[in-house]
């Protein structure tokens, strides 16, 4: 089911459609052996909180911000390790190298478009800069990350401003998270389809620690469609190189990992590398023009660097390298899941140049996925 929402922008009058329709595991399609965390999102991962600052304005401004928070308190001084992965550079994501140099995180990492990347991490200074304790601070390495939403999106008026990253920053919250046509993906395009937000989240078995990996996208890219392992894409006659879409240039998927195993930058970077391949699983082809990377980091809190410590050594207990397989593979099904749910959850759009991104036609999905026997 589906419902309406009238949106006066100025003079502007703008028909949006919101979704009510279900999430694909709750309509049986169980993608993957592991079991869920409780939302099935990012923030499983306990403390880890995510804020969405969603423009809607006029028929031109289809945009906005995500902020992911590894967690609630000031980052700066209690860096978490992380990792990166680049699966294809065509793209901007701000602070990776320092990031890749050091190891550690010192900010929210922060989605949102192409244009906007500069005004995001002017806003990261801000927040961190006008944090109590960061008083002497003279160096943040802001991480921001993009997609291009200009199929949809007026991206040259740059309408993302400070407030909007200092928004999404400061509502961010844990629990359920939004997905689809919102934040960083009000306007982006995923396999021809609505793109957007999506998450999900794995949960290991006590057997193996009983550590949590949760993950968030910005879908904005294009292949051949696949859920389940089935060719929806082809199914549909609707992908890359297909005759009708020959012209369609696709562009970029951000993916943020969390966890609260204990890794360091080195295996949370081999982590990142195997959140990629759940991106190919669902047809993904990292396009000449897609920018797609992945920010992988840990929650475990001994194992934070703190930034005015005195002591030249830190000593921490890491899982070993035989140990994480098993967050590999937790980290491949929750991207790859994170990445449906984000069309799943996406409505139709109607942008610039009365561009518009049809929703995923879920009642033809599920059609196709019955046909194929993919339905619990």
């Amino acid at each position: 089911m589906k419902r309406s929402l009238l949106l006066c922008c100025g003079m502007s009058v703008v028909l949006f459609a919101l979704s009510q329709s279900k999430r694909p595991r709750e309509l049986g399609i169980g993608i993957g052996v592991l079991p869920t965390g409780t939302y099935n999102a990012i923030t499983d991962v306990a403390g880890v909180k995510v804020g969405h600052a969603t423009l809607i304005k006029g028929d031109s401004v289809r945009t906005g911000v995500t902020a992911i928070l590894p967690f609630d308190g000031n980052i700066f001084q209690h860096k978490v390790p992380a990792g990166v992965f680049v699966g294809n550079g065509f793209g901007k994501l701000a602070g990776t190298t320092q990031l890749t140099e050091l190891g550690n995180l010192e900010s929210p990492v922060i989605l949102t478009n192409t244009l906007s990347v500069a005004t995001a991490m002017n806003a990261v200074i801000d927040h961190t800069l006008q944090q109590a304790g960061n008083e002497k601070v003279f160096s943040v390495n802001a991480v921001v990350g993009e997609t291009n939403d200009s199929y949809l999106n007026d991206i040259r008026g740059r309408h993302v401003q400070k407030s909007d990253v200092l928004k999404a920053i400061q509502e961010a919250a844990g629990g359920p998270v939004a997905e689809g046509a919102v934040g960083a993906g009000t306007g982006t395009v995923c396999f021809q389809f609505k793109g957007g937000i999506g998450t999900a989240s794995r949960k290991l078995p006590v057997s193996m620690g009983g550590y949590t990996v949760g993950v968030l996208v910005q879908t904005n890219f294009g292949g051949v469609l696949q859920i389940n392992g089935v060719p929806v894409g082809e199914e549909l006659n609707k992908y890359y190189l297909s005759d009708q879409l020959n012209k369609k240039e696709d562009g970029s998927c951000m993916i943020v990992v969390a966890t609260d195993a204990p890794l360091d930058s080195r295996n949370l970077s081999r982590l990142a590398k195997r959140a990629f391949m759940g991106l190919a699983k669902t047809g993904g082809i990292a396009h000449n023009g897609s920018g797609d990377y992945v920010i992988a980091f840990s929650t475990d809190p001994l194992l934070r660097i703190d930034h005015n410590a005195s002591g030249k050594i830190q000593t921490v207990n890491l899982l070993t390298n035989d140990a994480i397989s098993p967050l590999f593979m937790a980290a491949i099904e929750a991207t790859e899941e994170a990445i449906i749910n984000s069309l799943f959850a996406a409505t139709t759009t109607r942008g610039i140049g009365n561009h518009v991104a049809e929703a995923l036609p879920v009642e033809k999905v599920m059609d196709i996925l019955k046909k194929y026997n993919r339905i619990r």
